[in-house]
């Protein structure tokens, strides 16, 4: 189970950084597409196509952000109550919270953009806090492996 627990708590730093890249792919696709003369309005949402190709990657950011890290969050929890790793559900608990924090912020974040930033400072907080999770149980699992002794010479 540790083993479960040091991936799931990785896997929640990789969709941060994947997160990352995807709003920041996005935007610029926006950017580009309007520079070129497209035009971003409430008719363009409630056409339900995508006009231009960075678009995915907003639609993957608000994928992962709202399911995919969610649910390995919620999985890391579980498995910590398992894992047999000190400090883990303290840990994964402290992901949990901030991936509940991180949801909240980028939905209030489309009302009030100032809570964007707050998005942003909270998602460095986040990949940290599951790299430390993640590194706490790499440390179990290493020390826990035998050493072996040399030879007694005679």
């Amino acid at each position: 189970m540790k083993r479960v627990y040091r991936v799931l708590a990785y896997l929640v730093a990789i969709e941060v950084a994947v997160q990352a890249a995807m709003a920041v792919w996005g935007d610029a696709g926006l950017g580009k597409w309007v520079g070129e003369g497209g035009v971003l309005d409430k008719t363009l949402a409630e056409s339900g196509e995508a006009p231009f190709p960075e678009f995915a990657g907003m639609v993957v950011h608000a994928f992962n952000g709202m399911i995919a890290i969610p649910v390995i969050a919620l999985l890391l929890l579980i498995s910590s109550f398992w894992a047999k790793v000190p400090g883990a559900v303290k840990a994964a608990g402290l992901v949990l919270l901030l991936v509940v924090l991180q949801v909240t912020f980028g939905i209030i974040g489309h009302s009030i953009p100032l809570v964007g930033a707050v998005h942003g400072l909270n998602a460095l907080l986040l990949f940290t806090a599951a790299l430390y999770a993640a590194r706490r149980g790499a440390a179990v699992q290493s020390s826990a492996a035998p050493v072996s002794q040399p030879a007694a010479r005679g």
